[in-house]
C-alpha cells in the first residue's frame, strides 16, 4: 500500500492523517480489508506497535473496523471529505477548443430513449449474429497473418483494393487503390476532408435539413455555415451560393465557398434521391466555382424496388467530389471503419492528415475485412441484411396505415433504414407531447425538426426500422396508437 508521510510529529500520527486521507480520497474503499499491522509496519519500515496504534485510533474514530480472526476493514458507509467550492481558475484554451464547447451542448441528438423496449432510432444497423460469426473468424485469421509492424496510414493494400472492387461493383466508380484512405468511419472522413481544405471563415453549404455532424464539424473549424434547402429531388442547386448570378461566391466581400456536405443517394433526413439533373447541376456547379464536395454514401446499399443509380462520383469528370463510405454502418457501428475515394489532386494531404490524426487504422481489422469482401461473404452479408431491412420496412409501413388514425403522411423514399413520417394534423408542441407519452409507454420516438435551421412547418418523427425485429415492430405498433389517442384524439375521418 502507498502511503505517503507528512513528516508532521509522531509517526503514528502521520500515519493516521496518510491511511484516513487515503479513506476519504476514495483510494480505500468502503468495506476493504486492511494490511495486517504486521505487513503494513515491514512495507512502510514502521514498528508494528505505530501501525497498531494508528489503527486503534482510525476505529475510535468510526474509520476501521475489526473483526475477530479476520482482520481490519474500512466502515461499509463510504467516507468523503467536505466539499469545497472550487476555486475559480482561467483554463487556456485555442478558438478551436473553444469552438468545440459550443458545438458540443447538441452532439448526441437523436441518442434519445436509450434502454426503451421499443426504440424506433434511426440509425442503428441490423443485428446479424451471423456476420458477428463470421467477423470474430476473419479477425482470429488475420491476428495470426497480420504483420506487428505499423501499417501505412492510407491503410492496408488489400482492404484498397477489396474497396476498389467492391466500387465497381456496386456504385459504377472506377479508381484504384492509389485512391483510397481507410478511416474511423464517415465521421473521419468530414474531419480529414475540412482539415485539408478548409480555413476559419471560409464557407461550407450543408443540406438543410441535414446530418448534425456535418455542421459540427464545419462550425468546430471555424466554418461559415450556409445552409441550402433540400425538395424531392435532393439538393436546391439554384440556391447554391452565386448560382443565380454566376458570380463566384467569395468574388465580392464574402467568404470563399470551399465545400458542399451532400447525400445525394439517399438524403438524410429527408429521404429523397437526387434526380440526374441535379446531380449533373451540382457537378457543373462545383466545376465552375471551383469548390468541393463531399459525398455522404452512408447507406446506399439499402435500395428497396428500385434501381440504384451511380454514385455522384461515378459522374465527376473535374476530380472535384470526396467520395465517403462506411462499413460501420452495414456492419456495426463498434466497427468504426469507412473509406475516403479522394481527387487526385488531394491524395498527399489527405494521406498527410490521417497520419498527423493517429497514423492509421488498425491493421488487423483491415486485413480481416479486406478477405471478407474477396472471400463473398460481405456480398452474402449485403443480400440477407437488405432482406430483412425490407421486410421491417414493410412492417413498419403496413402498420403506420393501420394504426396511424389519419394523422401520417409518409414519403416512400425505397432506401435506407429509416422511414420519414409527417404529422400534417398536429402542431410542434403535440408532436413533442405525442414523443414523450409514447416514452412512459417505453416507446422511442425521435422528431425530425433540430435537423433543420428553419423547423418546418409541420411536424414528423424519424422512424427507423433496422434494430427491431418484425415482430417487436407489430408490438411496438398498439403503443403508438394508443399515444396518438391520447393525445391528439380520435381518428380523422
Amino acid at each position: 500500500m502507498f502511503l505517503e508521510l507528512d513528516g508532521d510529529g509522531p509517526l503514528y500520527r502521520q500515519l493516521t492523517r496518510a491511511l484516513k486521507d487515503a479513506v476519504l480520497d476514495g483510494r480505500i474503499g468502503a468495506g476493504a480489508r486492511l494490511p495486517a499491522t504486521r505487513v503494513l509496519a515491514q512495507e512502510l519500515n514502521l514498528s508494528r506497535n505505530t501501525v497498531r496504534t494508528a489503527y486503534d485510533q482510525l476505529a475510535a474514530e468510526g474509520f476501521f473496523s475489526g473483526k475477530v480472526g479476520s482482520g481490519s476493514y474500512v466502515a461499509q458507509t463510504p467516507l468523503t471529505k467536505p466539499s469545497r467550492k472550487p476555486a475559480k481558475t482561467v483554463v487556456p484554451q485555442s478558438r478551436y477548443a473553444a469552438r468545440l464547447r459550443s458545438v458540443n451542448k447538441d452532439f448526441d441528438i437523436g441518442r434519445l430513449h436509450r434502454g426503451l423496449r421499443f426504440n424506433l432510432q434511426y440509425g442503428e444497423p441490423i443485428h446479424d449474429l451471423v456476420a458477428i460469426g463470421a467477423w470474430r473468424r476473419e479477425l482470429a485469421h488475420a491476428a495470426s497473418h497480420t504483420s506487428p509492424n505499423y501499417p501505412m496510414a492510407q491503410g492496408v493494400l488489400s482492404l484498397r483494393e477489396a474497396v476498389c472492387e467492391y466500387l465497381l461493383r456496386r456504385r459504377g466508380m472506377t479508381c484504384t487503390p492509389d485512391d483510397v484512405l481507410i478511416v474511423f468511419g464517415t465521421q473521419q472522413a468530414m474531419t480529414l476532408t475540412v482539415q485539408v481544405l478548409v480555413d476559419p471563415g471560409d464557407a461550407v453549404v450543408i443540406e438543410d435539413p441535414h446530418y448534425f455532424s456535418a455542421r459540427h464539424v464545419g462550425e468546430a473549424h471555424g466554418a461559415r455555415i450556409v445552409s441550402v434547402r433540400t425538395d424531392e429531388n435532393g439538393l436546391v442547386c439554384k440556391e447554391l451560393p452565386g448560382a443565380r448570378s454566376g458570380s463566384a461566391p467569395g468574388s465580392s466581400s464574402s467568404s470563399p465557398l470551399k465545400l458542399i456536405f451532400a447525400t445525394p443517394s439517399h438524403q438524410f433526413p429527408g429521404g429523397s434521391l437526387m434526380s440526374m439533373t441535379r446531380r449533373v447541376e451540382l457537378l457543373r456547379y462545383a466545376d465552375r466555382h471551383r469548390c468541393w464536395i463531399f459525398e455522404d454514401d452512408y447507406d446506399s446499399e439499402f435500395r428497396y424496388d428500385a434501381q440504384p443509380m451511380p454514385a455522384l462520383s461515378a459522374l465527376d469528370t473535374s476530380g472535384r467530389v470526396i467520395y465517403a463510405g462506411s462499413f460501420s454502418k452495414v456492419m456495426f457501428p463498434s466497427l468504426r471503419m469507412g473509406y475516403v475515394v479522394m481527387p487526385a489532386a488531394l491524395r498527399t494531404e489527405f494521406v498527410a492528415a490521417k497520419r498527423i490524426n493517429d497514423m492509421g487504422c488498425p491493421a488487423i481489422e483491415q486485413a480481416a475485412m479486406a478477405r471478407y469482401i474477396s472471400s463473398g461473404g460481405f456480398d452474402r452479408h449485403l443480400r440477407r441484411t437488405v432482406q430483412i431491412a425490407k421486410r421491417r420496412r414493410k412492417t413498419l409501413l403496413e402498420g403506420l396505415e393501420r394504426v396511424g388514425l389519419g394523422h401520417f403522411a409518409v414519403p416512400d423514399s425505397r432506401a435506407g433504414m429509416h422511414a420519414v413520417v409527417w404529422l400534417p394534423y398536429m402542431t410542434h408542441a403535440q408532436c413533442a407531447a405525442l414523443i414523450a407519452h409514447a416514452s412512459k409507454r417505453s416507446l422511442g420516438l425521435h422528431p425530425i425538426a433540430p435537423f433543420y435551421k428553419r423547423p418546418p412547418k409541420m411536424p414528423g418523427l424519424l422512424m427507423g426500422y433496422a434494430s427491431l425485429s418484425a415482430t417487436e415492430i407489430e408490438a411496438a405498433l398498439p403503443i403508438l396508437a394508443e399515444s396518438i389517442r391520447t393525445v391528439v384524439g380520435p381518428a380523422r375521418k
